[in-house]
């Protein structure tokens, strides 16, 4: 455990250290500030008066959807971008035999540099979660649906972490990693709409947007976090596999 925290840490660090952290971090920050001023002033045009108020949607729910909806895609295109260099550049500096040969398991590194991604991804996450709670300054909110979205988005991140951190494994060029990663994500996601027309699908059952469909309604189900943990769990194991084979083979 103390060497998988050592690892993130450092991974941590890494991200805090390079331009690319700090401009993926700039870059979505000031996007999330956007969709939320938008959201908040569509609110008031929308809900002044122009509709009945049997019919009007509450604040957290309107200014929620937009900003929620738009982190779901930004996240898609910035992760793979932040994994792909996890294990690609230590193929690509030549390094990974020396990982290999070090006091540490594979698990261990494979572990750590996941937890590293996803400590810094969830750091956005947060920031939308506390952006939406100022909501509560002027208006009564609903932290339940808050909560629920931001734990939801929690999972799909780590979703696409795992994804990007096998990907990566697969190549010693980070491009082509982060292009790999965020074209099976994007048809894990793409496909739920391309069946839309046949719910019974078998597809529906292992969809990422299904999934997440759950908890953007406001809604926690234990069969959606056990849908995400197992996805993420595979991804991590075929990365451990891939990395043990390129340890015996040397």
């Amino acid at each position: 455990m103390k060497m998988i925290i050592n690892i993130a840490s450092k991974e941590i660090k890494s991200f805090f250290v390079t331009p690319m952290g700090w401009i993926i971090l700039a870059l979505i920050t000031a996007a999330f500030g956007t969709y939320y001023l938008e959201g908040v002033n569509s609110y008031f045009e929308v809900m002044s008066g122009a509709i009945r108020p049997a019919e009007r949607v509450g604040v957290t729910i309107y200014v929620g959807q937009t900003v929620y909806g738009a982190a779901f895609f930004l996240m898609l295109f910035a992760v793979p971008l932040m994994s792909m260099r996890l294990i690609s550049e230590e193929r690509r500096q030549q390094t990974l035999p020396f990982l290999f040969t070090a006091p540490v398991s594979i698990v261990e590194i494979v572990l750590g540099k996941f937890f590293g991604l996803f400590a810094f991804l969830a750091l956005m996450v947060v920031y939308i979660f506390l952006m939406l709670s100022t909501l509560n300054i002027w208006a009564d909110i609903d932290f339940g649906y808050l909560f629920s979205n931001t734990f939801g988005l929690l999972l799909l991140v780590g979703s696409f972490a795992a994804i990007g951190i096998y990907f990566s494994s697969l190549t010693s060029q980070p491009i082509i990693a982060a292009i790999l990663s965020f074209i099976f994500a994007f048809l894990l996601l793409g496909l739920e709409s391309y069946f839309a027309s046949q719910p019974n699908h078998w597809f529906h059952h292992v969809s990422l947007l299904k999934h997440f469909q759950t908890f953007s309604r406001g809604v926690i189900s234990s069969k959606d976090i056990i849908y995400f943990l197992l996805f993420i769990s595979t991804f991590i194991v075929l990365t451990i596999r891939r990395l043990d084979a390129d340890r015996l083979r040397g």
